[in-house]
């Protein structure tokens, strides 16, 4: 168990370039009685992060270790290439791996595209971090592979970027230690695959409550109403008027005018 259900807390782990933000909103508005805590992690240390119970849930790159770990895929990233904003790649919209085959690539060691060597003529040495890449690409050292969201997460205005098209893409996934799959969590899947908020799925739903009928009221004994066209009094009439009462007698129809 992570502890979730016995924190006020729901903690989510996240990695950086993915943005959390639009799911977190709906859980908010959803179990306000429950607050989200976001713990960044970096790349490289999130399944161990999760392992530890010191999140509840991350939002991660796979793979993971699936033996230890579940993951629900989310969305997939396009791959793209930094480079110094007066770089011949800036001339087209999409480039590929071919058409950089002879550029100095940077290669981080929290690279998170899984190659053991990008295309390209490697550089003299691997940068610990991309931030540190990035440094070096506008230093004019080389160029970088990275999933679009990291570019933007180390945008510089010196820098741009462009789509590789055949470059490895990096997959986004909520995931979670396999044996601890907690109410909370379940709610968080529905969260991040939009489910409705009266979605009771993975969840056990509410114990049918009685529907409690109301009762009839019995009227007082000699207070039921008499039924129409019955006698009303003693005279024993059903129905007709007496004569020269209103609503019927014969001497009250006025007849038509005569002509003149």
């Amino acid at each position: 168990m992570t502890g979730s259900e016995a924190s006020p807390t729901f903690r989510l782990a996240y990695v950086p370039g993915v943005t959390p933000a639009k799911w977190v909103r709906i859980w908010n508005e959803r179990r306000p009685d429950v607050p989200l805590t976001l713990v960044p992690v970096p790349a490289a240390e999130v399944s161990d992060v999760l392992r530890r119970g010191e999140a509840d849930a991350g939002l991660v790159r796979l793979p993971v270790d699936r033996t230890v770990l579940s993951a629900i895929p989310l969305y997939t990233e396009a791959t793209v290439v930094v480079a110094p904003k007066d770089h011949v790649v800036t001339a087209a919209d999409e480039v590929s791996l071919d058409e950089l085959a002879d550029e100095v690539v940077l290669h981080p060691l929290d690279d998170v595209l899984g190659w053991e060597q990008p295309p390209g003529e490697p550089a003299f040495e691997r940068p610990a971090t991309t931030e540190d890449a990035v440094e070096h690409v506008a230093s004019g050292i080389g160029i970088l592979y990275v999933p679009q969201s990291l570019a933007r997460l180390h945008h510089r205005k010196d820098l741009t970027y462009r789509t590789v098209l055949d470059a490895p893409q990096s997959d986004v996934a909520l995931s979670w230690p396999e044996e601890a799959t907690t109410d909370l969590v379940e709610d968080f899947i529905g969260v991040v695959r939009g489910r409705t908020v009266n979605s009771t799925r993975g969840r056990t739903p509410p114990p049918a409550q009685p529907k409690t009928k109301g009762k009839r009221t019995e009227a007082p004994a000699g207070s039921r109403k008499p039924s129409a066209g019955k006698a009303t009094g003693k005279t024993g009439m059903t129905g007709k008027n007496p004569r020269g009462s209103s609503g019927g007698a014969k001497g009250t129809k006025r007849g038509k005018p005569r002509g003149r």
